[in-house]
């Protein structure tokens, strides 16, 4: 069997500017496809390819890839909530938001993550984990903050940041979920990829349930939307394939807590994506909020 790394001859500050440049970036890519389809088809259609492509992948490599029903129910549920759910929720929300915004709406997460393995596991931290995850919070709240208060926005920010909010949420379970399932002993990358698959399905299922007319359902033709197109290959191989192999490499050399660091950096570029593309213009406020946030999450990940 192949090891879990997929990157071995890149070096380390390659494989973290890799993962940074990438998953810095796909918060705005995100952005080529709304509008056009509904976010339950996007997500659909992005992990269905990725989780296929890891599959074969990992095949290839020679993992075996059948698993008895429980497996299954378990990599269901991983998929379900860190992809599917998950990320129809971030979709919805760069809908209102800025994508950078969204992108540092995540800074909660490792704190969110925490407290619930303290809770639900009795996993101890110390106390420095909780105090740059408050102020994670806080820099992310004061982010917002001036966003709330521009005439005529409220309404739509307040959508955007109640899908951030669900976002985070809905990933935090499924993190939680595959922190078990390796507990349990499930190989991570069938995980992944099965995961990814029926992140897939349960998308459609969604979008079944909601779609309001049969064209809903199909994708953009390429020649109306190419940019749709080429969102859908770079999300999926790049953004969901690429990325993952890089950042498990990188956390197979120098442990989980450095290679957090990736989570730090990529909300701070995905800001200086949304400047440059999205017109976005922030105040002190948010430069305050940003620079807050990344130097919580610096504190609490750090050894």
């Amino acid at each position: 069997m192949a090891a879990p790394g997929a990157a071995p001859g890149l070096r380390t500050w390659q494989l973290f500017a890799l993962c940074v440049g990438i998953w810095g970036t796909t918060w705005h890519v995100i952005t080529w496809q709304l509008g056009a389809t509904p976010p339950e088809l996007a997500v659909a259609l992005r992990f269905g390819l990725a989780g296929l492509l890891v599959l074969a992948w990992r095949a290839a490599c020679g993992d075996a890839l059948g698993f008895g029903a429980r497996a299954h129910a378990l990599f269901a549920l991983q998929g379900v909530f860190m992809y599917s759910l998950s990320y129809v929720c971030v979709y919805h929300a760069e809908r209102h938001v800025p994508s950078g915004l969204v992108a540092v709406g995540y800074s909660a997460s490792p704190l969110l993550n925490g407290l619930a393995a303290r809770v639900l596991w009795g996993v101890r931290f110390p106390k420095r984990f909780l105090a740059g995850g408050v102020l994670g919070v806080a820099g992310v709240a004061l982010i917002f903050a001036p966003e709330f208060a521009r005439a005529g926005a409220a309404g739509a920010v307040a959508l955007g940041a109640a899908f951030t909010v669900a976002s985070v949420l809905l990933s935090s379970v499924g993190s939680l979920t595959a922190s078990r399932n390796r507990v349990r002993g499930l190989p991570m990358w069938p995980a992944l990829g099965w995961g990814m698959v029926y992140s897939a399905l349960s998308s459609a299922l969604v979008l079944l349930v909601v779609a309001e007319d049969a064209a809903a359902l199909l994708p953009p033709s390429p020649l109306a939307a190419p940019l749709w197109w080429v969102a859908l290959v770079y999300l999926a191989l790049a953004g969901s394939v690429l990325t993952f192999a890089a950042f498990l490499t990188l956390q197979d050399r120098v442990g989980p807590g450095p290679s957090s660091a990736v989570g730090v950096a990529a909300p701070v570029l995905a800001i200086v994506v949304s400047i440059a593309l999205e017109g976005y213009r922030p105040g002190w406020e948010t430069a305050a909020g940003v620079a807050l946030a990344v130097w919580g999450n610096w504190w609490m990940l750090k050894r």
